[in-house]
């Protein structure tokens, strides 16, 4: 199955995999286990800045969740050596909403990158989660989402 098909229907495009900013990889293979990097919300106008709960509503917070799932997808198409039908399941999504204090929402914005998943990959898409509040993220993105992906 071509898992890249079913982004064309949603509006979406695959983003090239990006360089790490920093002393890190993007992604580390153990066994039949990918664990990606932490990926920001950066789309084809550039980062996706905001604060939810003060500047940016859940709506435009679940975008940037959506972004960070398609580089997501990216990264593990790298790992896949450009072969996504090798994915077995998504296992478990870490997302990080830059948010005030007052806002409890973040499960409403990590949504964009778990709807994402499965409407990507099916029921192979369906995965663990957390979904916790920062007070701040690197270059004050909105949302950041690390993911734990099992291939063949």
């Amino acid at each position: 199955m071509n898992f890249e098909d079913r982004l064309n229907p949603l509006g979406l495009t695959l983003p090239e995999a990006t360089a790490p900013a920093g002393n890190y990889v993007p992604f580390v293979q153990v066994g039949d286990m990918v664990y990606i990097s932490g990926q920001i919300s950066n789309g084809p106008d550039g980062l996706v800045l905001g604060k939810l709960g003060d500047n940016m509503d859940v709506e435009a917070g679940a975008a940037a969740a959506q972004l960070c799932g398609l580089h997501l997808i990216a990264q593990l198409k790298a790992a896949c050596d450009g072969d996504l039908s090798r994915l077995v399941r998504v296992v478990k999504l870490g997302g990080f909403v830059n948010s005030t204090d007052s806002f409890t929402d973040q499960p409403k914005v990590i949504n964009g990158a778990s709807d994402l998943m499965v409407a990507v990959f099916g029921d192979a898409g369906r995965h663990a989660r957390a979904a916790v509040s920062s007070p701040s993220l690197p270059l004050g993105v909105a949302v950041e989402i690390e993911g734990t992906f099992q291939i063949k």
